[in-house]
């Protein structure tokens, strides 16, 4: 059967679904693994907090920019449209190139990974009793995180309202499971006469560093990177705008009301893991000085329950994080649509399927090359020897660092490439207000707070930029990431410079 030629996508997304999608692909793993990273870089409970606010603060001030331009711009691709439409063609191409090979691939296999490690926990508890052994060895692991990879793939393909209608299911799920960690703490103290792990105010302290001077701005930066990785996927909702209902008004409603549900559940979620769990088990470190990997729900769950509480977590995890990875095979396939359209990519990713009205090739090629990037992190991991490249003034260490684990290495690729391109793209706000003239008709929703929240968000993301090449744990990253972004200006140079749409 040959697929039809490039058309329009159809509009098949209602406002709750377009908000499940939103909710749906942030929350995935980091507010079960992200809480480790900040209290070993914060250590004051307060401030260790504000970085969680901080984190979805800046979601916020991205949304309100980032819903005007959306509204104006209500096509698939997302970023891409808005980078092409602001700066050139060029723009949108790196913006496609490193969001096809680090950003959107790599959140899949990162997601895929954590999947995959909650499933070997439910194992261990089910087959070996608890016991720290691997009922699956590490090749079987990564074999079986490709799989869910490509069964998720074939699921998107079939259609965007089932896999949309999936998404909202899952997405009340975990919403709901969330809200049962954020009161299980005071469920148990009120039921249990003396529960072994009652709430501890005791644990929240010390809640504030002894001043300006006493705190570490580099290690707040390191856990705010962490944080942006929990909160990353606030706009998701773009990529798929040409598929929203009434893209105008539940673009700009959808967005707003997904980021304030992810503020308070996940510093909900991070209160209650503080109350139950001193800070030495959440810091916990093994003998290679690597955090520990098991999710914190799980440890808090199996503190308040037991054994039951460990299978229980574990579910609530996979179950989390299959969602996210749902969501971003829905999304992700979009920006190969829009650029394949557009001459930029292969013209057959354009191309939907006859039947199911989706973008079938684009999807599976997307979720080949994340399949593969989990191989390929997993190679790196378990064989570590690879020697500095001297650059004169530094050396580049592309050898893996021992304290970090692979979900780590991806999450980091994700946000240093997300940050500089998703700033760029705030940034587009300025370049359409100047170039557009605002009317009603055009901008139905303008962003609040013009021209401050956008500069604002622009300021910050800015040292969180620069953050990532003055602390050693994320130079590798940029500098990596860099380097993906130089090899997509030369092939544009090379074979797309000049090349009508």
């Amino acid at each position: 059967m040959q697929p039809t030629q490039p058309q329009s996508l159809p509009r098949v997304i209602g406002p709750w679904i377009a908000t499940a999608i939103i909710i749906g692909t942030v929350i995935g793993s980091g507010v079960f693994k992200k809480g480790r990273n900040v209290a070993d870089n914060v250590p004051e409970f307060g401030l260790a907090m504000s970085v969680w606010v901080l984190g979805g603060l800046l979601a916020l001030l991205g949304v309100l920019a980032l819903a005007e331009i959306a509204v104006l711009f209500p096509k698939a691709g997302g970023n891409y449209v808005f980078l092409r439409e602001g700066y050139g063609r060029w723009a949108g191409f790196l913006w496609g190139w490193v969001e096809f090979w680090i950003i959107r691939s790599a959140s899949i296999a990162a997601l895929a990974t954590m999947f995959t490690e909650s499933f070997h926990d439910v194992l261990r508890q089910s087959i070996a009793f608890g016991q720290k052994v691997d009922v699956l060895s590490f090749w079987p692991r990564q074999l079986l995180t490709a799989s869910v990879i490509v069964g998720l793939a074939v699921v998107n393909a079939y259609g965007t309202k089932l896999s949309g209608r999936l998404q909202f299911a899952i997405t009340v799920l975990k919403v709901s499971s969330l809200l049962f960690i954020i009161a299980l703490p005071f469920a148990v103290y009120a039921a249990v006469a003396e529960p072994t792990h009652p709430p501890k105010v005791t644990h929240l302290r010390p809640t504030w560093p002894t001043g300006w001077l006493g705190i570490n701005w580099s290690g707040f930066g390191v856990a705010l990177v962490g944080v942006l990785w929990a909160y990353n996927g606030w706009m998701n909702i773009a990529p798929i705008a040409e598929e929203v209902k009434e893209p105008q008004r539940n673009i700009p409603r959808a967005s707003l009301l997904a980021v304030f549900a992810l503020i308070g559940l996940y510093c909900g979620a991070n209160l209650a893991y503080n109350l139950v769990l001193p800070r030495e088990t959440i810091i916990a470190k093994d003998a290679a000085g690597m955090l520990s990997s098991t999710p914190l729900a799980t440890e808090f769950c199996a503190a308040l329950l037991g054994p039951v509480g460990v299978i229980l977590a574990s579910a609530i995890v996979m179950t989390s994080v299959f969602g996210a990875l749902n969501g971003n095979m829905l999304v992700g396939p979009r920006l190969l649509y829009a650029m394949g359209r557009d001459r930029l990519a292969p013209s057959k990713f354009a191309e939907l399927h006859p039947r199911y009205q989706t973008p079938a090739l684009a999807i599976v090629v997307m979720a080949a090359w994340s399949a593969l990037l989990v191989l390929c992190v997993g190679a790196l991991t378990q064989y570590r020897d690879v020697p500095k490249i001297p650059l004169g003034f530094m050396e580049l260490d592309l050898n893996v660092p021992a304290g970090k684990s692979p979900f780590d290495i991806m999450t980091d690729f994700v946000i240093f490439g997300s940050v500089t391109f998703e700033t760029l793209a705030v940034a587009t706000i300025f370049v359409f207000r100047w170039r557009i003239p605002v009317t009603p008709e055009n901008r139905p929703y303008r962003c609040w707070g013009y021209p401050f929240v956008p500069a604002l968000y622009i300021a910050i993301m800015g040292l969180v930029l620069l953050n990532f090449f003055v602390n050693p744990e994320s130079r590798t990253e940029a500098f990596v990431g860099m380097g993906f972004i130089a090899s997509g200006a030369l092939v544009y140079a090379l074979f797309f410079r000049g090349r009508k749409p």
